[in-house]
């Protein structure tokens, strides 16, 4: 188990907390969703209550390592202001520095001071000793809440954390546990759902989900490089080809595993990857040469449902089809409904499977969602994640 700022004492002291407040902006800079922040919420108001002097960091963007004002925290630090009305909340105009230094120094209790975007500096993401070393000099205490970048070894991810006493936050906390604790011991049948466009994004998963679960069910456009092995006509669909061999070996070895691995049998197909494009049915597995697949059919949505509804544990990422496209959303919809309709763990990571989950208004009927594409990935390939193998053990 990992320490939580539960676990040490924070009173007092100045804690750099590393975030995640990549937040979405529009052109005049506005913040147009600020769910990662108020998901922030529960950790800052801890610390805050302890008395803490909170540095907080965070990147947003990709500015490669040169000031740009449109991806600049100030609007962040602006709506902090909204949220947390009772608390003086400072912006430092960089990361590090002199005058950083000098602001974080004079921090009182129960204050925050949020640092300008640490990407602006192209050190962070090389994970610069000398870089980390100023950001460490800010605070006595470190703790990581920022799930979404742990798999980046970055100076504000690992570098710090080598340097100071430290911690994972309570958003970090609960990702690690719930996700892990799936992973290690699931309650049976155990259900993943994988998605998404590409085969070579989750190989791995894949690979390592053969070693956890009774039931794979896979769609989107990495299904049909599956299919494509199994020898049937896929059409103009989206295929790996550097992945069918690789694809033929996955699906025999869960044969030799007992693992209940779910293609579509059916599916919903167009001439042409467009929004205008017209849906047209394919009632079988085997698609004309004519058309590509760009979500699952019917008979599909009803098998994956059927088996979903069976599970007492399950982890969904990725989209059933082109979920942008409305014509083409109804199968990953559809899962979403299934999923949100199970009485045991549902987790939810990716994007689109998120998007899914908020538009039909089923938040609260799934245990967690993930903050953290990419590194709920990395975990679910059984990889160890920087920012979390550097944490030090209760």
């Amino acid at each position: 188990m990992k320490r939580t700022i539960t676990d040490i004492d924070v009173t007092g002291k100045r804690v750099l907390l590393r975030v995640d407040f990549n937040v979405p902006l529009d052109e005049n800079g506005s913040i147009t969703d600020d769910s990662r922040i108020r998901k922030e919420l529960p950790t800052i108001k801890y610390l805050l209550a302890k008395r803490a002097k909170l540095i907080i960091c965070s990147h947003l963007g990709r500015p490669e390592g040169q000031y740009k004002p449109n991806l600049s925290l100030l609007p962040v630090a602006q709506r902090l202001v909204d949220i947390l009305p009772l608390t003086k909340i400072k912006f430092a105009a960089d990361c590090i520095g002199e005058k950083t230094e000098e602001e974080a120094k004079n921090l009182k209790e129960g204050e925050i001071l949020l640092l300008e975007n640490l990407r602006f500096h192209a050190e962070e993401e090389k994970n610069d000793p000398i870089f980390a070393q100023k950001l460490a000099s800010l605070a006595e205490i470190y703790v990581d809440d920022a799930f979404g970048t742990a798999h980046r070894k970055h100076a504000s991810v690992y570098g710090v954390a080598k340097l100071l006493p430290n911690a994972v936050g309570l958003l970090m906390g609960k990702e690690i546990n719930t996700i892990l604790g799936a992973l290690e011991n699931p309650e049976r049948p155990f259900t993943a759902i994988l998605g998404g466009s590409k085969v070579s994004d989750k190989i791995y998963v894949v690979m390592n989900m053969l070693n956890k679960v009774d039931n794979l069910l896979i769609g989107g456009g990495m299904a049909y490089t599956f299919l494509k092995a199994l020898g049937y006509n896929v059409g103009k669909s989206l295929v790996d080809d550097t992945k069918v061999e690789l694809a033929r070996n996955i699906l025999a070895e869960a044969e030799k595993k007992y693992v209940n691995v779910i293609l579509p049998i059916d599916h919903i197909c167009a001439e042409s990857l467009s929004p205008n494009a017209r849906p047209k049915k394919v009632r079988g597995v085997n698609i004309p040469d004519s058309l590509m697949a760009l979500d699952i059919g019917p008979k599909t949505t009803k098998l994956f449902a059927k088996t979903i509804k069976k599970s007492a544990s399950v982890i969904w990422n990725g989209p059933m089809g082109v979920f942008e496209f409305n014509k083409f959303s109804k199968g990953t919809e559809k899962v979403a409904k299934a999923v949100a309709k199970v009485n045991g763990k549902t987790i939810v990571g990716g994007g689109d499977s998120i998007a899914a989950i908020r538009k039909l208004g089923l938040e609260d009927s799934v245990t967690h969602i993930s903050t953290g594409g990419g590194a709920s990935l990395k975990l679910l390939e059984g990889e160890v994640l920087p920012g979390v193998e550097v944490i030090e053990n209760i």
